[in-house]
């Protein structure tokens, strides 16, 4: 399980549990973890009570991983059939992740072929670059990338960086479309 992790310039970033790939510019979550090869249009589950602001953000995010993977995105009204579930929890939700409240761990992902992708509902969310605030599509980007399989980078231009800062939107660095590229050798 990994995730972003909120950081003020001009404070200590919270540490991250110790990670034996951070100190290389590429890297993959652990075993090599891939979406399996029939995987090649994902399926993701997005409640439809969400607002057009979250529905938006997740599309963009989806629509930019697509644009340098193999991968294409549908969306699905069944959790079930869903290969990519994508909610909003609270503190403690029962997968073994607790959140923090507000500007701690902003979200988490599991590997493939898990697929579920946890925001903090605590979190102030927006579309966008709003001081105080966070950019669903920025959070929701690196957070697809977990589900993709990459693991963090010290990159700190790519969307994989483990730490964002509030008021921001980052979009794919190089690394990161090298990444991609290369866990899926295409």
């Amino acid at each position: 399980m990994w995730g972003a992790r909120y950081f003020q310039p001009l404070q200590k970033p919270r540490t991250l549990p110790p990670d034996p790939n951070l100190s290389l510019t590429l890297c993959f979550l652990p075993r090599r973890a891939q979406m399996a090869s029939d995987k090649e249009k994902p399926h993701i589950f997005i409640p439809i009570r969400w607002t057009n602001c979250i529905s938006s953000s997740i599309l963009h995010a989806t629509e930019i991983w697509a644009s340098v993977s193999p991968f294409t995105f549908s969306y699905t009204p069944d959790y079930d059939q869903a290969d990519i579930k994508i909610s909003f929890q609270y503190r403690d939700h029962g997968d073994g992740n607790s959140f923090d409240g507000p500007k701690g761990i902003l979200a988490h992902a599991f590997a493939p072929s898990d697929g579920r992708l946890h925001f903090d509902g605590d979190e102030k969310w927006v579309d966008g670059v709003t001081p105080g605030a966070f950019d669903l599509q920025t959070v929701g980007l690196h957070e697809l990338g977990h589900v993709l399989g990459l693991g963090h980078t010290n990159d700190s231009g790519a969307v994989m960086y483990p730490y964002i800062g509030d008021g921001l939107r980052k979009v794919l660095g190089q690394d990161d479309i090298d990444g991609i590229k290369a866990l899926y050798q295409f």
